[in-house]
């Protein structure tokens, strides 16, 4: 049977050098509740104070701050594994926390503490009782309090599943505060009262949407926040890595996301448009090296113009790209596959320069870029996509209903053959209901009657973004050595919606084709 801290002594010969160890999981209404035993500093405290009446000498302290114990945690409790490593070790006698639940809430974990405890002769405190592991009384007593705390664990995960259903059902926000807002909670229970902009970050973050829907890239606005001084909410440098995380979160767009689907409309304000949203997505989404991530370039067409000899990759969109050198002084450009394709950097440039500006200032690239994004067309695929979410919706329930003699209204196996068969079919349907947008860094350009002095202002990485949406450049060999001039068929360039090309779009994100290569366009061949 477990016995009193103060009788140890009485029952076992000392001294009992201590471990403490101390866990909570993360709880955003724990600032709103100071209750002993919510947090770890709490814990600790509460275990240093039975150590010093009863005299036992604290060895060490573990502390697994915001890490769940159960068997649905995501993330490995560093200091409990170092905590069973010195029970091993036998580097302390008694381990103290300060309930069953701090050191688990999973039976299989409970089992490992267990065992190193019993082959190292270390004595378990918890509840203010300590219990010795190598007596049957004992092991079934932590035993039902692991089983307790366990499913004290799937209860708590329950009821946090059935809060997100119904938060996410009223479109109220779940899981951490958004870099750009703050949540306002009542502070006598700690309930959420609204999610607002914050008054300082707020700005910050719709600047860094405006960065990115301008074509800008990641890692120079980044440098920018730093050298204006400008901190995240938690107090810490910009990185890349955290705009993407913005730049990709729909919360921003006023979404309310659940389970990886778009719900509905979220109860906090929208810092960015729906259109601006899905421009940036398409952006950050084109083909070839990352518009978001690229260094500082110096050449405008480096890792965006490709190898023409290399007809056998094409189909694989795995062609070598053009990257800059110096050549008896001048800037260049060559394959990265083989120097067997160079030319000279400043003359590909204004020809390729040329034929862009050419082909933004045509009308009917204009109307095609307009007529794409027609709204009617996602209005009918929102429709179709409704209406084949209730037909899965209806089939589901069916299979979930019983008549008198037991019989589902749907087998499992109807069911789940008709689920293979909407699946695709919804799949295609949420792509096609996907809002179409141009670009603000392209759009900008479709609709001035200046294209040349708009194109002379951009900077390089929106000129770069430019070139991927629009066209895709491909250099061959000269026809002699030694040619430095643009001669007929030196240079192929296809712009969008024409056969070969490739950039702009990935894992379907849907962007204007631009004109029908049909319509008298064809590629431009320098």
């Amino acid at each position: 049977m477990p016995i009193a801290p103060e009788y140890l002594h009485h029952v076992y010969a000392g001294p009992f050098p201590a471990l403490l160890y101390g866990r909570n999981s993360r709880d955003p209404k724990a600032k709103a509740r100071a209750t002993t035993g919510s947090s770890v500093r709490a814990q600790l405290k509460d275990g240093q104070g039975l150590c010093d009446r009863v005299g036992w000498p604290v060895v060490d302290e573990y502390k697994d701050t915001g890490m769940s114990a159960s068997r649905h945690a995501k993330k490995s409790r560093d200091d409990f594994e170092r905590l069973l490593e010195d029970i091993r070790s036998r580097r302390g006698r008694i381990v103290v926390a300060f309930e069953a639940s701090r050191y688990y809430r999973d039976l299989e974990v409970y089992i490992r503490l267990r065992n190193a405890c019993q082959e190292a002769d270390v004595l378990l405190c918890y509840n203010g009782q300590v219990f010795d592991l190598s007596k049957r009384e004992d092991r079934k007593a932590t035993a039902m309090d692991a089983l307790q705390a366990e499913d004290e664990a799937e209860g708590i995960r329950d009821r946090n599943l059935r809060t997100a259903r119904q938060t996410a059902a009223a479109g109220k926000p779940w899981g951490p505060v958004p870099d750009g807002y703050k949540r306002v909670y009542d502070p006598d229970s700690g309930d959420l009262v609204e999610q607002i902009e914050h008054p300082e970050q707020g700005p910050i973050v719709r600047q860094i949407w405006a960065d990115a829907a301008a074509g800008k890239s990641m890692r120079s606005t980044a440098a920018r926040l730093n050298a204006e001084k400008h901190r995240t909410q938690k107090g810490k440098p910009w990185q890349v890595w955290h705009l993407r995380t913005i730049l990709r979160n729909p919360a921003y767009a006023g979404r309310r996301f659940f389970q990886g689907q778009d719900h509905q409309k979220g109860t906090w304000p929208a810092l960015v448009t729906v259109e601006t949203f899905e421009a940036v997505q398409a952006l950050l989404d084109m083909e070839g090296r990352a518009w978001a991530t690229d260094l500082t370039p110096s050449h405008l067409l480096s890792g965006i113009g490709l190898c023409g000899e290399h007809p056998e990759l094409r189909e694989t969109n795995s062609e070598p790209v053009l990257r800059g050198y110096v050549a008896r002084g001048y800037p260049s450009l060559r394959c990265s596959d083989r120097a067997h394709v160079s030319i000279n950097e400043d003359k590909l440039t204004a020809y390729v320069e040329e034929q862009l500006i050419a082909f933004l200032e045509r009308d009917e690239t204009r109307d095609a870029f307009r007529s794409v994004a027609a709204e009617e067309d996602t209005a009918a695929a929102r429709a179709r996509l409704r209406a084949l979410e209730r037909q899965l919706e209806e089939a589901e329930e069916a299979a979930a209903t019983f008549d008198e003699n037991g019989a589902p209204g749907m087998s499992i196996g109807s069911l789940s053959r008709l689920e293979a068969r909407l699946t695709p079919l919804i799949t295609a349907a949420k792509q096609a209901a996907r809002p179409r947008v141009v670009p603000v860094v392209l759009l900008d350009l479709l609709e001035t009657d200046d294209v040349d002095g708009l194109w002379n202002s951009y900077d390089l990485q929106q000129q770069r973004a430019v070139i991927r949406l629009c066209m895709t450049v491909r250099l061959h060999t000269a026809s002699r050595p030694g040619v430095r001039r643009i001669e007929p068929g030196r240079v192929t360039i296809a712009f969008r919606g024409q056969p070969g090309f490739m950039g702009g779009r990935r894992r379907g994100h849907a962007l204007p084709q631009g004109p029908d290569p049909q319509g008298g366009l064809q590629p431009a061949r320098g």
